[in-house]
């Protein structure tokens, strides 16, 4: 425990240390009482520090055990901020939650150590990849975790008050409020798909024969263009205009509030200058739609909400609220998750079959034997639905490429984790008010102690989880809360089926069209991006040929 204390505790014992020092060296001044009061009072303020790490370290004994500590051997543990940083900088952000674990492992001698802890400045943390603390966080003790007020103010400036920002009433009304427009209803209709698909595929025919594209630039475009027609009635048109402001501006935008999030203490050292920048183009562009659908007499957006016609997301935010911070706050959100969620799933979806032809020859056998061999037939929500191995392939990409790798939740009262506490990490954890607690998607379905031995339908051994096999979802179905792509519990995302709905009409659109993908990055991993999103770092560089 003393240990513990001296972690919560260090930086004002060595503050505490220079005061006593040098106030000593007045020792023969003539303003002895004003020495000896200034003392006094140190040694009051440091009591004070010393009674709170132990009254915080008896609080957690008596609600739990503790997990391994992750220590570098700088003062205060800044070496944790340093180490989160430059990894994130350098795309090699998994490195630093692997070593994490390792060391979590290497500490208790288990092989089953998925949560590890660390002090820094005198604030705990708490890292997890377990399964079983995941559900807890997301599901079973939900009430218990939420995003807290320390992560709204330092993503308030980018989400505001939105659905990924706030907890209790205003999560829950913010999520009431957009769930209409992600009814089966409204994800099925496939017309705005089909719109910038087109466009989408005029690009990729441009490029023939053979020409060497990035896939994950025309993606994010093409993602962009769909979210802002389907949201906002509006495309921003960035297929056609690849040089459009607004998204570089949304993507520096999201690569600094990445830094802020992993800095820390250190967040005020962040240079802000095109975060800034980025911010007024976004909310320059947002503005725009604001002011036209507040334009609207209340009765034409009623009439609005109640048609299909010419009705968009933002025509039922604006019926419900005139209020212009809130309408800015929920389209910003939405749209970040409209545009760079399926943007980097379908980058990895295609990178995967540029590495594996056989998967595209068996997709293209699955839309042909279900739609036919002419690629001017249009797939309906019914067919996307029914093609197994579509659906297992998108689901493999996922599993190895989740979306959102990193998250965070904060506690929201004096709680506990299942698992990850005592010499063997199977007791439950302790966990005080307002301790922030990271877990790893990308972690989690990585991990190869969760995969059996042998494929449960055929026997076979079970290929290599770090392997991309769509086939291995024929007959297997993941643990619970092993697979969690689009997180779960009360706050699963509710996007989640406009997402797999636009990527497996998009992949089979694409596939009508062409017969082959083909690597152009001459077998280089293009690396994890992952400043929110989990994006090929290098890009994703491939050829589209006709073939068979």
């Amino acid at each position: 425990m003393l240990l513990y204390i001296f972690d919560r505790a260090g930086a004002e014992t060595v503050i505490y240390g220079l005061l006593v020092w040098t106030t000593w060296q007045f020792r023969d001044s003539a303003n002895l009482t004003l020495v000896y009061g200034i003392l006094a009072i140190a040694t009051a303020w440091y009591l004070n520090i010393c009674v709170s790490a132990i009254t915080r370290e008896v609080k957690l004994a008596r609600l739990g055990a503790r997990a391994p500590s992750y220590r570098t051997w700088t003062p205060w543990n800044l070496g944790l901020i340093y180490n989160a940083v430059w990894h994130m900088l350098r795309h090699r952000n998994h490195e630093f939650w692997w070593q994490i674990f390792a060391k979590a492992r290497a500490a208790n001698g288990s092989g089953e150590q998925w949560t590890a802890e660390a002090i820094t400045m005198g604030d705990r943390i708490i890292f997890t990849a377990d399964e079983e603390n995941v559900k807890a966080i997301l599901a079973t003790q939900f009430g218990s975790y939420g995003k807290g007020p320390q992560f709204r103010k330092e993503w308030k400036d980018f989400l505001g008050l939105s659905i990924f920002t706030t907890d209790g009433d205003l999560w829950h009304n913010s999520r009431q409020l957009i769930r209409p427009q992600f009814i089966k209803d409204r994800v099925s209709d496939l017309h705005t798909f089909e719109t910038h698909v087109q466009i989408l595929l005029s690009k990729l025919e441009g490029s023939l024969p053979g020409e060497t594209i990035r896939i994950d630039d025309l993606f994010f475009r093409f993602t962009l263009d769909a979210a802002t027609d389907f949201l906002l009635g509006d495309s921003v048109n960035s297929l056609e205009n690849p040089k459009a402001e607004f998204a570089h501006a949304f993507a520096e935008v999201q690569h600094v509030q990445a830094i802020i999030a992993r800095a820390g203490p250190a967040q005020a050292l962040v240079p802000k200058k095109g975060f800034h920048k980025g911010l007024k183009v976004l909310n320059a562009f947002v503005e725009k739609y604001i002011d036209q659908a507040l334009a609207l007499p209340p009765s034409e957006l009623e009439a609005k909400t109640k048609s299909d016609q010419g009705y968009t997301f933002l025509h039922a935010l604006a019926s419900y609220t005139r209020d212009r911070t809130v309408l800015r706050d929920q389209l910003v959100a939405v749209l970040l998750a409209g545009r760079d969620t399926t943007a980097v799933t379908l980058s990895w979806l295609f990178y995967s079959l540029s590495q594996h032809p056989d998967v595209v020859s068996t997709l293209r056998r699955e839309i042909h034997s279900t739609l036919g061999a002419d690629p001017a037939t249009k797939p309906t929500y019914e067919h996307l639905k029914s093609m197994r191995y579509l659906q297992h392939t998108l689901n493999e990409t996922l599993r190895l490429y989740p979306v959102v790798p990193y998250n965070v939740r904060v506690a929201l009262a004096d709680t506990t984790l299942p698992r990850g506490g005592g010499p063997d990490g199977s007791q439950p954890l302790a966990v005080l008010k307002d301790t922030p607690i990271g877990y790893s998607t990308l972690i989690l379905q990585h991990r190869p102690d969760i995969y059996p031995a042998q494929h449960p339908a055929s026997g076979s051994p079970f290929r290599d989880p770090r392997e991309f096999d769509p086939s291995r979802w024929d007959g297997w179905t993941p643990k619970s809360w092993t697979y969690v792509p689009f997180n779960g519990g009360p706050r699963i995302c509710i996007g989640q089926q406009f997402a797999l709905t636009e990527m497996a009409y998009t992949v089979v659109r694409i596939l009508q069209t062409f017969g082959r993908v083909e690597d152009r990055s001459g077998g280089e991993f293009p690396g994890w991006r992952t400043d929110i999103v989990l994006q090929p770092a290098k890009g994703v560089k491939v050829a589209f040929g006709r073939g068979e």
